[in-house]
């Protein structure tokens, strides 16, 4: 019987986790495979963990691994990626707007020979008009910037094959934009659709705040544009002064020099000094990054893991590793 791991990260979803650990159980058992679920805590404040481990304790399909601290959704995946040992890996999270009953899908199309297994939303439930169309944008900026295919409307609910999830686990960038990096490996893909329902209970930790560091991420990853914008804007302040230094040298040949207006001067002040901010802006994101990289930190430190013993020899030589 084959095994597949579902990694499910997880932050503050205590009032949650047991209505999803239903839903998605009532699916599992009707499934001929042999499932793992891995429940990773990213450093929640409620009682996430606690709830983890009374599922443990009631399921031995259940494992849970536990970071130090927040260390963002992005890192808790690849944690949750680190410490699963199935021939295939759903990852999904926990507030049931990965609907479960997709599973059976996405295992049939596994079977066929596909290795990255996404779900693509149709349609955004619960969420504001500002943010729906504010990601379309994104989504649109984003496929023209970067170099590779990154589909639009598609989050982290998908199904790995092994050798995509190795290949994943390989790339150990600390400032990580999954979503990019699942398009960066390759693999046969197969897209399937859904409507996305709003979130079951709680509200989403994602403000906009956050979702604005996280699309500066997926530029900054996958694509040299905003260096190169910033080149052309350099390029056309230069070239606007340039011309503007010959009228201003040709008229006062003919015409004398007339006092010039102190508005217009302190207009192109602060232009100049507007565009160069914003170019040593774009600038220090890129520079932060290699900083970043240069620290060599370990991408997530472990408190605790409790999962299967074949797994559990592997602890030390993974967080080496990471």
């Amino acid at each position: 019987m084959k095994e597949v791991s579902i990694v499910v990260p997880c932050y503050n979803e205590a009032k949650g986790l047991q209505f999803f650990y239903n839903a998605l159980n009532e699916i599992l058992t009707t499934l001929p495979y042999r499932f793992h679920i891995l429940f990773v805590n990213d450093g929640s404040s409620d009682r996430t963990w606690e709830i983890m481990e009374e599922l443990r304790a009631g399921d031995p399909r259940v494992e849970t691994l536990s970071l130090s601290r927040n260390f963002g959704k992005e890192l808790a995946m690849l944690a949750g990626l680190d410490y699963a040992d199935g021939a295939a890996v759903i990852i999904m999270d926990a507030d049931l707007q990965d609907p479960p009953d997709l599973i059976p899908r996405m295992l049939a199309l596994w079977e066929q020979g596909w290795q990255d297994v996404y779900a693509r939303r149709r349609e955004r439930r619960g969420e504001s008009w500002l943010k729906r169309h504010s990601a379309g944008l994104y989504y649109r900026l984003l496929r023209r910037a970067a170099n590779i295919d990154i589909p639009a409307n598609v989050g982290d609910f998908r199904l790995l094959d092994r050798q995509a999830v190795d290949a994943l686990c390989r790339l150990r960038e600390r400032k990580r934009y999954t979503k990019g990096l699942f398009s960066w490996i390759g693999f046969r893909k197969k897209e399937i659709v859904f409507d996305r329902p709003p979130r079951a209970v709680g509200k989403t930790k994602w403000n906009y705040l956050k979702l604005c560091g996280l699309a500066l991420d997926g530029l900054s990853s996958f694509s040299e544009l905003p260096l190169r914008l910033a080149s052309v804007f350099g390029l056309i302040c230069s070239a606007t002064a340039f011309l503007y230094m010959l009228f201003i040298f040709v008229r006062t040949l003919l015409y004398g020099d007339p006092v010039a207006g102190y508005p217009s001067l302190v207009c192109i002040i602060l232009f100049i000094g507007g565009i160069q901010l914003i170019v040593l802006g774009i600038m220090g994101e890129y520079i932060g990054r290699i900083y970043s990289e240069a620290k060599h930190r370990p991408d997530y430190i472990i408190s605790a893991y409790h999962g299967a013993s074949e797994i559990a020899d592997n602890v030390a030589g993974k967080e080496r590793q990471a």
